[in-house]
């Protein structure tokens, strides 16, 4: 659910988003690395933010995941989700973002980035609308326009889908008949 008082100009940077882009690891997840004994890792994805992300998708809005780690996991539930733009083992985040921009022929105002840790900020100044979730770093959630109420890994993603499909009058509520 969003806020309803959300402040006009972030309602005006979402409005022209067509591309959202999320960190992983603490964002899209909780931030903790979990590994079983024989050393395979595992992470826990919540299923509303896969859900948002989907209705990303099909309301045309393109989305990407770039993270610092590499990790199966993540291109399993990409794959899922039908998430083509995912770039892992990328420690300049710009580099990448930027890249991904020229290939999309998008500008920086039309992409929003979601990120939780410093190596996250290079990209989300740069974005159109910058985002962090509620557990970001501290330095991270100053420097961000707009904040999630949730924390990653737990909607964070959700929020941030709901507000860009709000914002373009995209946001499909189902009734009953």
């Amino acid at each position: 659910m969003l806020p309803t008082d959300l402040p006009s100009d972030i309602l005006e940077r979402a409005s022209r988003i067509k591309l959202a882009v999320f960190d992983v690891d603490g964002v899209l997840t909780d931030g903790r690395l979990w590994y079983a004994a024989d050393g395979s890792e595992l992470k826990a994805f919540h299923a509303h933010d896969g859900a948002g992300m989907k209705q990303l998708r099909a309301a045309g809005i393109e989305i990407a995941v770039i993270t610092a780690r590499t990790s199966h996991v993540v291109s399993m539930r990409m794959a899922e989700l039908g998430i083509a733009h995912e770039y892992q083992g990328r420690t300049d985040k710009l580099v990448c973002f930027e890249h991904l921009l020229g290939a999309l022929g998008l500008t920086h105002e039309q992409a929003c980035y979601t990120g939780d840790d410093m190596v996250d900020l290079p990209p989300m100044l740069r974005a159109g609308l910058s985002i962090a979730p509620a557990n970001a770093h501290p330095l991270v959630r100053e420097r961000a326009r707009w904040r999630t109420r949730l924390r990653g890994g737990e909607g964070a993603a959700r929020e941030v889908c709901d507000l860009l499909l709000a914002s373009q009058g995209k946001l499909v509520v189902p009734t009953v008949p």
